[in-house]
């Protein structure tokens, strides 16, 4: 496999100035991993050979959520993030929803228990060793289908509470999930930012509310937003870069760049390169 440069276009019919990062900082944002840490070396390789070829003066990486669950390899992901590979960058990570569900359920809450589950958190516990007692309730399609529902109705909250005889089960994975866990990964978990922002650019997982303030976004729509989000043609004050929703394309608009290509199932793992006002991708 080897990567691709692509050019990022210029929206149809903006006559604003492009947006830019601050004189002399590069930033690398790569899209959501859900456990494809074979595509992430791939990419985080052409970064590293193309850092070598750009003069700056501060380099960042962004990472945008989602970096456990459906892929194979969770666990490696982490590690791969965790190494000391990438020297001279800055290195920002982001909370995505699969994150902060999973957190939510190491922490007792059981009504979010089925569905992290099921939209990829059995993958996420085998890499690490441990195997889900409980059959799925639902298939691919399904889930597809409940991941485009309102903003409001949490996909991975309380719409498929555990049954009684579950709970027990639930628990003991639970348990044996966070023993599992070696420390310096549930540290990084814990750790992950909201937010970020470089110049006129804002970094978050899923987007913003459309008309609120940038400091004044509620950390779970950051995280699970969407249809309001992406329907809106509001200026946000920053072109919000962000995953969450798959695209076959990185979708580039006025008001915000997403890059949530789906690498899960479609091997495509999307890092968007901002240089001053320049902007491409580098795919895998």
């Amino acid at each position: 496999m080897s990567l691709r440069w692509r050019s990022c276009p210029r929206p149809a019919g903006s006559d604003v100035p492009r947006a830019a990062t601050p004189d002399g900082t590069v930033v690398y944002a790569v899209g959501d991993i859900h456990g494809r840490a074979d595509l992430l070396r791939e990419l985080l390789d052409g970064i590293r050979h193309d850092a070598r070829l750009r003069p700056a003066r501060r380099r960042v990486l962004v990472t945008l959520g989602d970096y456990v669950n459906r892929g194979p390899e969770c666990r490696a992901v982490v590690d791969l993030l965790l190494s000391p590979g990438l020297g001279g960058f800055e290195f920002v990570s982001l909370m995505g929803n699969v994150e902060q569900a999973m957190l939510r359920y190491l922490d007792g809450e059981m009504a979010i228990a089925i569905n992290w589950l099921e939209y990829g958190g059995i993958e996420t516990a085998a890499a690490y060793g441990v195997a889900c007692p409980l059959p799925r309730r639902r298939d691919e399609h399904s889930l597809e289908a409940m991941r485009w529902q309102d903003d409001y109705q949490d996909a991975y909250g309380a719409t498929m509470p555990p049954q009684p005889d579950e709970i027990a089960g639930l628990e003991a994975l639970r348990h044996e999930l966070a023993a599992a866990l070696p420390p310096e990964h549930l540290a990084f978990f814990r750790s992950l930012r909201t937010m970020w922002r470089e110049g006129d650019y804002c970094f978050v997982h899923a987007g913003i509310v459309p008309g609120l303030p940038l400091e004044a976004q509620p950390a779970r729509d950051c995280m699970w937003i969407r249809r309001r989000f992406l329907d809106s043609a509001l200026d946000h004050g920053a072109v919000i870069v962000h995953g969450h929703s798959i695209a076959p394309e990185p979708d580039v608009r006025h008001n915000r760049i997403g890059i949530d290509t789906g690498a899960y199932k479609s091997g495509v793992l999307t890092c968007l390169v901002l240089d001053g006002a320049e902007r491409s991708f580098l795919q895998t």
